[in-house]
């Protein structure tokens, strides 16, 4: 294995000319450069240098070596400054999993804050609900993994995963404002008798909702389902039925339709989750903290003013 710093010196002789150019430049001494040249040669096995009257040139062998050892320096130069980055936060290749509420706000806000800085880390998304991410981010398939779980709805944290907490959100009722049963709060009891309209029965938000209408004692009369909540909001404008919607997956609410608490409330807990040999990761560590702040921006309190 040829020696890095001794190639940074034939380098250095190659641009400098001298080896007192060369004894300046990397603060050593010239009878020091020399033998450490003298040592090059007989690693290589060829001669790298020649005498032409005082001057020590180097031979072809040496130029060629030399221009070599100006491109590995180079690329090893690139390498450390790419490492500061990494220790930074500032570089680095991140998939990222996020359920789609969150991917289309914050997650969404994160990434257009690093193309507007223009530097940090490369991001993929993919998004999938709590389950499949935290999944994903266990079996490696996914380095950060956004993730919710309902005060009604505990979740489970696979082994080696370890999570932190972004933002609470607030659920809320979306009705109908002439509906007779609005109030500045409203007992989820006095909504028995409406139609429901409901996230898909394979979602955490399905189960929400379904223990939500139990604890005030009844089983929702569910009329629709879609897994998209500018649907189920478009269907409550529409006077199909009433729906539990969580305070971020409300894109835009239609001119009839308001949001109330709960008179007993429910809160979406938003975490973000990954392995827990990745704790130290600088990037990853960088990638949370600006989530949070993007969370903390976005974060209202549990009931509307």
């Amino acid at each position: 294995m040829i020696d890095v710093r001794k190639l940074g010196m034939l380098a250095a002789l190659d641009r400098l000319g001298t080896i007192a150019a060369v004894a300046d430049h990397l603060h050593l001494t010239a009878p020091g450069i020399s033998m450490q040249l003298r040592s090059l040669e007989r690693e290589i096995g060829l001669p790298l240098t020649e005498r032409r009257g005082r001057r020590l040139v180097l031979t072809p062998a040496g130029r060629r070596l030399a221009s070599h050892a100006h491109d590995v320096l180079n690329r090893l130069t690139l390498a450390e400054h790419e490492l500061d980055a990494l220790r930074r936060g500032e570089s680095g290749s991140y998939s990222v999993a996020a359920f789609p509420s969150a991917a289309r706000t914050i997650v969404a806000e994160l990434w257009g804050e690093l193309a507007s800085a223009g530097e940090g880390p490369v991001l993929r998304l993919t998004t999938l609900e709590p389950e499949a991410a935290l999944a994903a981010v266990a079996k490696g398939g996914a380095d950060l993994a956004v993730v919710h779980s309902y005060s009604n709805v505990p979740r489970d944290i696979p082994d080696a995963v370890i999570t932190t907490p972004l933002m609470t959100e607030p659920v809320w009722i979306a009705i109908r404002a002439d509906d007779p049963a609005v109030n500045e709060r409203i007992d989820l009891a006095d909504l028995h008798g409406n139609s429901w309209v409901a996230p898909a029965t394979d979602l955490t938000c399905f189960t929400m909702m379904e223990r939500a209408c139990g604890i005030a004692g009844f089983r929702p009369r569910v009329v629709a389902e879609s897994s998209d909540f500018d649907v189920l909001l478009a269907l409550v404008s529409a006077g199909v039925g009433v729906a539990l919607v969580p305070d971020l997956a409300v894109a835009s609410l239609p001119e009839n339709v308001i949001l109330v608490a709960p008179a007993a409330p429910i809160a979406r807990h938003v975490h973000c989750a990954r392995r827990a040999s990745q704790s130290t990761d600088p990037g990853l560590n960088g990638l949370i903290r600006r989530l949070e702040a993007r969370a903390h921006a976005r974060a209202r309190p549990t009931e509307l003013g």
